[in-house]
């Protein structure tokens, strides 16, 4: 089972295209924290085309209440951030439970959070870029993770 957390995600695009490619990638639940925007918003509808009103969701102030409410329930916390500790996507040995951490788009994810992680990945990068857009970013690592944790059942 693979749920997202969106955490202090700035634009409501790269909400709705979160939701979007949840759908597609196997997501059973998108958790919008932090300032991340929530539907029901013209700007998340446009890019989610009804994927907003499929996957269950739900909005949280409070990050920590979130993380510490899904390691009871037995899910490994994945956080998508470049760290020195952190692990090319594609080496992940998921649980059949994981919740992906996706941040913000310029300051990414917190050293306070990325410390609060069972695993910490990145995408390695070929050009000259340090990163992707987090919704890209989050198509890549969440289709790979989807099926990874297919293949368990």
């Amino acid at each position: 089972m693979l749920i997202v957390i969106a955490h202090n995600i700035r634009s409501l695009h790269n909400v709705g295209s979160i939701f979007r490619t949840s759908e597609g990638a196997g997501v059973s639940k998108v958790y919008l924290t932090g300032y991340t925007g929530f539907p029901p918003r013209r700007e998340i509808a446009k890019v989610a085309l009804g994927s907003e009103n499929r996957i269950p969701w739900e909005y949280r102030r409070n990050i920590s209440y979130v993380i510490k409410k899904l390691k009871l329930e037995g899910y490994q916390i994945v956080v998508c951030e470049q760290d020195s500790r952190s692990i090319d996507f594609k080496n992940l040995v998921p649980n059949k439970k994981i919740a992906l951490l996706m941040g913000n788009e310029v300051r990414g994810v917190s050293k306070s959070l990325r410390d609060q992680a069972d695993q910490l990945i990145h995408i390695p990068m070929l050009g000259s870029r340090k990163s992707f857009n987090v919704s890209v970013a989050f198509g890549i690592v969440a289709y790979d993770i989807g099926k990874k944790i297919c293949s368990l059942y």
